[in-house]
């Protein structure tokens, strides 16, 4: 009996079906630090890139990719990917420079393809200033005209601890297609320092604005911080304007992580939904304590004059890691999506990875994994310094770093949106009435949360039973809550209890609401 039962539960977790489908990209040349796009214009188009010079595409919705080696003769390849599109369907590599005359970082390229990614033409460069390190760039295309927009930040001295050395935010822009790019301007009011550490001005992701504006956030010395330029970038504010605190830093220790950061991530909802014109800053960091770091989201409503204060993406109990967040958001639609490395289901550093999505405007998220199986980093092999992820027309294509076996690999999912729209509903419907949110994780092995929500009062009791009635835990007994969202966890490792299906009864002022899970021992 005890060999078929561990034979089920092996083959039970081997073929339970994937929430969300996984593909393994490349595992060829040790990817790391990910960025992905989809062609609005034919969303079975896709590219994808990692540090240093890996590129990939796919013609088939990211379920098949091939694979090459980014090369310019000109100004060489040195990682930092980012991957754009226009909508003439010509993508952008963005990427550090390495050129074999000059200086290691001495400029932002800009490599050009229009094949869908198969070949690159060998590049135009912007930012060069004597021996100035260029690093810690982003883009985006005013969808309007095709205008490429770029930030990035500029080291006097990369490195230095010198007071006279210092990093600013840099703003450039090309008209063209990528062949020419305007006169660079630094745009931050206030500059940090050049150690690549918590005072450094880092972080500056662009977006556009419904009416052509030009959105950035970045993280430094005064925390986060936001500039908008109203004018195609011809001029930006005098004073940045704050919007975070951002406790502990953008810096910060992970274990198992060589480097990690929390920078900041703008996007603006462009859509014709009810928030259009929102703008949306995501980043992470340790206000919570260096053992739990946390997702977090701020809005403006207003252009960027005033922000919200900073809501917590991730949905799990206080006291885990989450981190390396990046968000989307769909233009067609407003919604916005996370993508984040997750340790909520460990008491080590086994990590998934997660996804979040909000389809009311930053107000409520649904958290689910997207990861088939843990993976365990380590702090001796780089990670990167992010993730990134894709979405148009509920296509949603996530990217992440995996490490297996010492070996690095890069992955995405095919996100099922409707997937999500259901566990959304399940979770957090319209607040009409009290409701039972299912356990996750479901099956689980060690330890799930079971979460319920109420919009009025009620006297509530929380219990387990047994496939025969048998009630085998006792979560709440009879205790009066408010009004909100409570979790619970349960633990049956001291209970005895046998691998199978149990039921969790919630009786709120004599209402039953009834659902079961799985405990694989």
């Amino acid at each position: 009996m005890k060999i078929f039962t561990f034979l089920f539960v092996v083959l039970f977790i081997n073929f339970l079906p994937a929430q969300h489908q996984n593909i393994l990209i490349s595992s060829y040349n040790r990817p790391n630090e990910p960025s992905i796009i989809i062609d609005p214009a034919n969303t079975n188009r896709m590219v994808a890139a990692t540090n240093l010079n890996n590129f990939y595409y796919s013609s088939d919705g990211g379920q098949t990719w091939e694979n090459g080696l980014l090369s310019s003769d000109a100004y060489g390849v040195w990682g930092d990917p980012v991957i754009i599109v226009d909508t003439t369907g010509a993508f952008y590599f963005l990427h550090l420079s390495n050129p074999t005359l000059g200086s290691w970082i001495d400029r932002i390229v800009v490599q050009k393809s229009t094949d869908g990614g198969k070949t690159w033409d060998d590049g135009t460069a912007f930012g060069k200033n004597g021996s100035k390190a260029q690093d810690k760039h982003w883009a985006i295309v005013d969808p309007e005209d095709n205008t490429i927009f770029v930030t990035w930040t500029q080291f006097d001295d990369y490195g230095s601890s010198s007071n006279k050395d210092k990093s600013s935010i840099l703003f450039t822009k090309s008209s063209d297609g990528g062949s020419t790019w305007a006169e660079v301007k630094k745009i931050n009011e206030i500059d940090g320092d050049c150690i690549d550490d918590d005072n450094t001005v880092e972080g500056a992701v662009p977006a556009i604005g419904p009416n052509g504006e030009i959105y950035v956030a970045w993280a430094g010395p005064e925390g986060i911080v936001f500039d908008k330029s109203t004018n195609r970038g011809e001029s930006w504010l005098a004073n940045d304007i704050f919007i975070d605190e951002m406790p502990g830093g953008w810096a910060f220790d992970i274990p198992g992580i060589d480097r990690c950061n929390g920078m900041p991530i703008t996007v603006c909802d462009l859509s014709d939904g009810p928030n259009r014109g929102t703008i949306y800053v995501n980043w992470s960091d340790q206000r919570n304590g260096e053992y739990d770091t946390d997702i977090w989201l701020s809005k403006s409503t207003d252009g960027g004059i005033s922000w919200s204060e900073a809501v917590r993406v991730n949905d799990d109990p206080a006291g885990k890691q989450q981190f390396f967040s990046w968000m989307a958001i769909d233009q067609t639609n407003g919604k916005l999506y996370f993508v984040f490395y997750d340790r909520r289901n460990y008491e080590d550093t086994q990590t998934d990875v997660y996804m979040a999505m909000s389809g009311d405007g930053g107000q409520t998220f649904t958290n689910f994994k997207i990861s088939d199986s843990p993976f365990t980093p380590n702090a001796g092999i780089f990670f990167g310094d992010y993730t990134n992820i894709s979405a148009h027309n509920n296509i949603v294509r996530p990217i992440w770093t995996r490490l297996h076996n010492g070996s690095l690999s890069v992955w995405t999912a095919l996100v099922d949106v409707d997937k999500i729209t259901s566990l959304q509903d399940e979770k957090g419907g319209p607040p009409s009435k009290n409701s039972l949110v299912s356990n996750y994780p479901n099956p689980f092995v060690e330890k799930t949360y079971l979460s319920f929500k109420l919009h009025k009062k009620a006297r509530i009791s929380l219990k387990i039973y047994n496939v025969l009635g048998k009630e085998v835990a006792s979560i709440i007994e009879e205790r009066e809550y408010g009004i909100g969202k409570y979790i619970e966890s349960f633990n049956p490792n001291s209970l005895n209890l046998s691998t199978g299906t149990y039921f969790y009864i919630l009786n709120k002022n004599g209402e039953i609401l009834k659902n079961k899970m799985l405990y694989i021992k």
